[in-house]
């Protein structure tokens, strides 16, 4: 039997998604499902909202939409976060459309 997503899941066409960031890495990439959460490395340092703004961009660019269509819903201040996407143009092959 297939376990179970539970890092994302879609809300008619939101994208719910359960992230661990990983500040100050060398290079910003996603990469995969790890434990209930799509693990994302980010260059950028955790201050001041820096990684959670690069963050952001990262993922817009990674669904093909605009940052403004990036919510982070939960865990500004944590590495474990949840992410809203408005309406992704494009899906990384982890993700199945909704």
């Amino acid at each position: 039997m297939a376990e179970a997503v539970t890092w994302y899941q879609w809300q008619d066409e939101v994208l719910v998604l359960r992230v661990r960031a990983q500040p100050r890495a060398k290079k910003d990439e996603l990469l995969g499902p790890e434990r209930g959460y799509l693990k994302v490395r980010i260059a950028a340092p955790p201050v001041e909202g820096k990684a959670n703004e690069h963050l952001r961009r990262f993922l817009a660019n990674e669904f093909g939409v605009p940052k403004s269509r990036v919510e982070l819903v939960g865990g500004a201040r944590t590495g474990f976060k949840r992410i809203r996407i408005h309406a992704p143009r494009k899906l990384p092959a982890v993700i199945e459309p909704g």
